[in-house]
């Protein structure tokens, strides 16, 4: 996957974005009448967790924590995702022992430590009815808002706050998978990670929308902090803003020698893993990329380059909300069922 140019990125759209315009109208137009189509449904309540731009915003730490809620409550989730970056193209379980992220993507591999998950390749209604077919309570979706063919019982929207929706524009003139408004109209709930003014703009339209709107960050693991502490770090990682996980190191204090970033999935060659260890060997320091990357990387590879991982979980201020998302979609299972 491509980076996303810095256009994006500012605060309103320049000349790059006006001569993408034309492009932009049009898969714009293809995602609202997609928004717009009625999905299949399944027995068991559909709880998405979205995002309305391109690349990362932090869905996967927020399925994970919606999850752990669920557990908590005494339920049986599923986890469901596409799977990108996987070689599946239909529905399948995913067995962490062995498969790999070429397989069935980082992602899935993430969630599959915290719940059943299920790949859905190109199906997800196809999956859905996997989960729920091998028990599944609850069905959480790993993205897949804009896609119509599952019909969600309740839509959590994640922004990115210090980047908001970048310039406001469709992709490719902008981040937007679909123009703004209508994503918003089609949402229950609105999460903020982190802070920024330009999250609290995106709030700010979601209010007006009636959406409930939910602030968290994510928060790195105190024991992997610790191990890293007072070492040397070269810094990588191909997440949807690696700047993220490079600010996440030094707000800890953490001594990052050398930062370097990558496409979001970006799939590691073997003559990368061997230059990021040869440099982390002339600078005495040691590799540290994020949880999502590590297990992309490899078993081999980040034992081989000793590469260490820092994971996150998310951190909702006002965790019960999470409880009154699930009660929201539950109650409109039992609504259908009357």
């Amino acid at each position: 996957m491509l980076r996303a140019p810095a256009f994006w990125w500012r605060d309103r759209p320049g000349l790059a974005a006006a001569m993408l315009s034309p492009v932009a109208a049009v898969i714009g137009g293809v995602a609202l009448r997609r928004l717009g189509e009625a999905g299949g449904m399944v027995d068991v309540p559909v709880i998405c967790i979205g995002n309305p731009t391109v690349g990362g915003a932090g869905k996967t730490p927020t399925a994970i924590a919606l999850i752990e809620r669920l557990k908590a409550r005494g339920a049986q989730p599923f986890a469901l995702l596409r799977g990108h970056g996987g070689k599946a193209k239909a529905p399948l379980r995913v067995d962490p022992a062995s498969h790999t992220a070429a397989d069935v993507g980082d992602e899935a591999l993430l969630l599959a430590i915290h719940a059943p998950t299920i790949v859905a390749g190109g199906d997800r209604l196809g999956g859905a009815r996997l989960a729920v077919k091998a028990g599944a309570s609850h069905v959480v979706m790993d993205d897949g808002f804009q896609n119509p063919s599952l019909h969600k019982d309740c839509t959590l929207l994640v922004i990115d706050a210090g980047v908001g929706v970048g310039n406001g524009c469709v992709t490719p003139s902008g981040p937007l998978r679909a123009p703004l408004a209508p994503q918003i109209e089609k949402a229950d709930a609105l999460l903020l990670i982190g802070d920024g003014a330009p999250g609290e703009t995106v709030a700010g339209l979601a209010r007006a929308a009636d959406l409930a709107v939910l602030h968290g960050h994510l928060a790195p693991e105190p024991s992997a902090v610790a191990a890293l502490r007072g070492k040397p770090l070269v810094a990588f990682a191909g997440i949807g803003r690696p700047e993220k996980f490079f600010a996440t190191l030094e707000a800890e204090g953490l001594n990052v020698v050398a930062r370097h970033a990558f496409p979001d999935h970006h799939p590691y060659r073997t003559d990368e893993i061997a230059r990021l260890a040869a440099e982390a060997r002339r600078l005495g320091a040691r590799l540290v990329t994020t949880q999502k990357d590590f297990v992309r990387i490899g078993f081999a590879y980040t034992v081989s380059a000793k590469i260490a991982n820092l994971p996150v979980s998310l951190a909702l201020d006002g965790g019960d909300r999470l409880d009154a998302l699930i009660s929201w979609a539950e109650a409109r299972v039992a609504a259908r069922r009357l």
